[in-house]
């Protein structure tokens, strides 16, 4: 019980520092930005070696080491993003009388470059982790990358928080492809499937048959599968989405890390926050 207590705690303080350090780091200056690139790209590469190395290895360090390096891969793929290094084609914002197919694939085109790199990031974790006795690293990048898409969708669709203290300025055209409004058909599906998933880790977790280092494991990839839930939640509840991350959200961009990769950044208008199904405004 006390493993899985621990496993439980280290898994949310894990989520909400890494997130809060994504948000700090893609909010520097253009230099520091860069750095921050070429240290993530190392320590991505070291993460695989650490996978690759874990991959065979069952006790109770081995699991966790491979929970973190699959989080460490997951980085690089976050702030690789959030610095506006490997995005889209599309990088400015979405026509106003866009609608339908027309809408998702322009949308799809703002993100594909970076939908690709998950792919490709994905594959090397899968193709290392191939039949290998340890799957905790594997379990936990397939989770975040089901559970991003998932929230990406449902921003697509429409849900009343749209997060956009999270994009930073060189960003912003993206809220133009988000929609706001209360609920969307979707979302009950997406959070259903999630649960059952959910049900199934954790039930995986207390089976007897379970060593100790598969239950931590199980329980590492199923905290962060709940922590994608709760998440999802957080688009759809009245409630500051930024509360958590606030310390991170403090640093504010230097005028000459605006636009770290030159990405054209349209001006922007608010949009009001009781508008049931409407898109942001972007001129």
């Amino acid at each position: 019980m006390t493993d899985t207590w621990v496993a439980l705690g280290f898994a949310i303080f894990i989520w909400w520092f890494s997130t809060g350090i994504v948000l700090v780091l893609n909010r520097m200056s253009r230099t520091a930005i860069t750095l921050s690139l070429l240290i993530s790209s190392a320590v991505g590469l070291c993460a695989l070696a650490g996978l690759a190395h874990t991959a065979n290895q069952t006790g109770i360090a081995d699991a966790y080491c491979a929970f973190t390096c699959a989080l460490l891969a997951w980085g690089w793929n976050e702030l690789s993003f959030l610095t506006g290094w490997i995005t889209g084609p599309q990088k400015t914002a979405l026509r106003q009388d866009s609608q339908g197919w027309s809408r998702f694939w322009t949308s799809f085109q703002a993100v594909v470059w970076h939908e690709i790199a998950i792919l490709c990031v994905g594959i090397a974790i899968v193709a290392i982790t191939w039949q290998a006795p340890n799957q905790v690293g594997t379990g936990t990048y397939l989770v975040l990358w089901v559970m991003r898409t998932s929230a990406k969708l449902n921003l697509f669709f429409g849900v009343r928080n749209l997060s956009e203290a999270f994009l930073p300025a060189h960003l912003a055209y993206l809220q133009s492809f988000f929609r706001r409004r209360r609920m969307n058909a979707f979302f009950p599906f997406s959070v259903a499937a999630a649960f059952a998933g959910l049900a199934y880790v954790l039930l995986y977790a207390h089976h007897p048959l379970a060593s100790p280092s598969q239950s931590v494991g199980a329980v590492l990839v199923g905290t962060m599968l709940a922590l994608a839930i709760l998440e999802h939640f957080m688009l759809v509840l009245p409630i500051d989405t930024t509360a958590l991350w606030r310390w991170a959200l403090r640093a504010q961009p230097s005028p000459t890390s605006t636009t770290p990769f030159d990405a054209p950044i349209p001006p922007l208008l608010p949009t009001p926050l009781d508008s049931h199904d409407s898109t942001v405004q972007i001129h």
